[in-house]
């Protein structure tokens, strides 16, 4: 028999970038939604909209694609009326980490998350080389983690997530906390951080009088060249000794020495609950 899938948002965002990957897939979907606009965006895919109350009893695998701010309420209300034995499938660890999943014991719980399409990507065509989110075009890598289950549990959720996320050229087996130390702490919380305050850098020298095409262009190249040293793509490549000389001395302007406590436990708490609150 086909696994049955209630996919829970499936006119948002997310939801609907899931719902493109399950339209034609080996899974039998049911889509549930409340608002209007995501129930319009479902029709104009001419997918049908099926009641929660009927889908999730009868699902083997209930998805969760709400926003973070209200996954733990939309747990609370969704999970006790899943089968025994099924799996609920969360896209964030922040709900996870924080313990605000409704409880069961008689279930699994899994997450999964996409790493979208690597910078060092490269792709055969142009119109894949610009699927920047991934889950159409581009291949991207995926982390997975069984919060809790039993071990056969893990097979069933890692080949959702390669589905819904597809196409995948990876799959990387990991904890709930490892995936939160991933995201916010790494890529949210320092790298999105660090590159918003690079466009700013951006921002600011054009107002300064530096013309704009010329600005882009020398950054962008620049960004190119310092990812491919700076994550070894590039066998033996070092930075200049000038260079190595602005970092040391860029790091005491912009950075506090302790700015690695983000990754410890009180404060990877706290963005999480920054995100959820």
């Amino acid at each position: 028999e086909m696994i049955k899938i209630a996919l829970i948002g499936a006119g948002g965002k997310m939801g609907m970038r899931l719902a493109h990957n399950l339209i034609h897939s080996a899974y039998e979907t049911a889509y549930c939604e409340i608002s209007d606009t995501g129930i319009a965006r479902l029709r104009e895919l001419n997918i049908l909209i099926t009641d929660s109350d009927i889908a999730v009893p009868a699902a083997d695998i209930v998805i969760l694609a709400v926003p973070d701010v209200i996954l733990g309420k939309v747990s609370e209300s969704t999970i006790p009326r899943m089968k025994k034995g099924a799996m609920v499938f969360t896209l964030d660890p922040a709900a996870a980490q924080a313990g605000l999943l409704a409880e069961r014991s008689d279930i699994s719980y899994f997450v999964a998350h996409p790493a979208h399409p690597s910078v060092f990507n490269w792709e055969d065509n142009e119109k894949a080389q610009r699927d920047y989110f991934g889950g159409t075009l581009a291949k991207q890598a995926v982390v997975c983690a069984l919060m809790s289950g039993q071990e056969k549990d893990y097979s069933s959720g890692e080949a959702l997530a390669k589905t819904i996320y597809a196409p995948v050229s990876k799959a990387f087996r990991i904890t709930v906390k490892q995936m939160a130390l991933l995201e916010p702490a790494l890529v949210e919380t320092l790298s999105s951080t660090c590159l918003a305050i690079v466009r700013e850098g951006l921002d600011e020298i054009i107002k300064r009088g530096v013309p704009e095409d010329a600005a882009r262009e020398f950054l962008y190249g620049h960004m190119n060249i310092q990812l491919a040293v700076l994550f070894d793509q590039i066998p033996g490549a070092v930075f200049s000794d000038a260079a190595n000389k602005a970092i040391i001395r860029g790091k005491r302007v912009l950075f506090q020495e302790d700015w690695k406590k983000i990754f410890e436990d009180d404060n990877l708490n706290e963005q999480i609950r920054d995100i959820i609150s």
